[in-house]
């Protein structure tokens, strides 16, 4: 509520002014609104400050005491004192403000984002701000800055120089199919039976880094070298038990299917021969192999579940492969091949005796150990 009173004669800084002041006067949730932006920690400094002028007013202070009181003027604690009175809460706000005429107009923003969602000029494979700003010039006459193209694009959501890898699913009619069978398999796997996700890493690069990696410091990461020296690849075959999330892993020369054949019957033999196996594969050359399928059917317990083609992160494996890599490959330093086989065979034995399976769901939840 408003009510004019008598003049305030206190100018600030000793000087007599007459004008008319205005009395706040606040019923209670106004007053608990108000002094709840007065104390917040997270309101922009200027509405606390336009909050604490309005709780001083309330509380009978004459402008020139709050002026003085919040080292502001006058004429500041008399415009938000008004304000307060004439609009209430939302007069604490500042007023919508139109900002500087746009330089360029709709059709120079159609243009830019013409040009960065077509094929760059040859033989270039991507747009740079830098590259449309100079192809608006020469184009259209447009002069224009990198930097506001940059504007215009973010304002348009547009990211030319962003690329993000598609792989365009092959026409498989099998497969819904191959997806519901892996998940249920997973979700309910048969009782008494070995259940297997089995698959290769191949090419992994054994380097040494030319100067030692220097450990972090407070406000600075892990510095490790770029220069490195080769010692040659290395690739494995595994086996994740997925009820109980323990791996074997064994180093391959050859990622063929003698070599695929080989790990089969070293399992079928370690595994007691009245359980049924089931195993999840990729459509890789040595799982679908004519010598592989003729293993396969050579040995009636075991019992495939392929996952569709350009499937294969249905296979479980591939979540312990991502994390070998996260924890041992990445930023390894590797002598020999040797010392890279070694340290993976370490990280498979020391994670085999904490191992938990991996919890598969349909709701979209991110998979992880259980």
């Amino acid at each position: 509520m408003i009510v004019d009173v008598k003049p305030d004669d206190r100018g600030h800084e000793g000087r007599n002014v007459t004008m008319a002041a205005v009395l706040v006067v606040l019923n209670e949730p106004q007053r608990e609104q108000v002094q709840r932006l007065a104390r917040s920690a997270t309101t922009a400094a200027l509405t606390v400050l336009r909050a604490r002028i309005v709780l001083a007013a309330a509380a009978g202070q004459a402008n020139a005491d709050i002026a003085r009181n919040l080292r502001i003027s006058v004429d500041t604690v008399r415009k938000w004192r008004r304000r307060f009175a004439r609009l209430g809460l939302a007069g604490l706000a500042d007023l919508p403000r139109s900002g500087r005429p746009r330089r360029y107009d709709a059709q120079d923003r159609l243009r830019i984002a013409a040009l960065a969602t077509s094929a760059p000029p040859h033989p270039e494979s991507t747009w740079s701000h830098a590259r449309i700003a100079e192809q608006m010039a020469q184009r259209y006459d447009t002069p224009i800055s990198a930097s506001h193209v940059g504007r215009i694009l973010t304002n348009a959501d547009l990211r030319p120089h962003r690329v993000r890898g598609w792989l365009t699913r092959k026409d498989d009619p099998l497969f819904w199919d191959r997806a519901s069978d892996v998940c249920q398999l997973y979700l309910h796997p048969p009782a008494d039976a070995v259940v297997l996700s089995i698959d290769e890493k191949t090419a992994i690069a054994a380097r040494s880094r030319k100067h030692p990696t220097q450990p972090c410091t407070p406000e600075r990461p892990v510095r490790q070298e770029f220069e490195y020296v080769r010692h040659g690849t290395v690739s494995i075959i595994a086996a994740l038990d997925i009820r109980t999330g323990q791996v074997l892993t064994e180093p391959i020369r050859r990622n063929d299917s003698a070599t695929f054949q080989a790990f089969l019957t070293m399992l079928d033999q370690a595994i007691d021969p009245r359980k049924q196996i089931h195993v999840v594969l990729d459509n890789g050359s040595s799982h679908v192999a004519k010598a592989t399928r003729t293993w396969l059917a050579a040995h009636p317990r075991w019992h495939v579940h392929w996952t569709p083609v350009h499937a294969s992160w249905l296979n479980q494996i591939e979540l312990y492969f991502s994390a070998l890599t996260r924890r041992v490959i990445r930023h390894g330093d590797f002598t020999l091949r040797t010392d890279l086989i070694g340290k993976i065979e370490t990280y498979v034995i020391e994670k085999n005796t904490t191992a938990k399976p991996y919890r598969w769901t349909y709701d979209g939840t991110p998979l992880k150990a259980a």
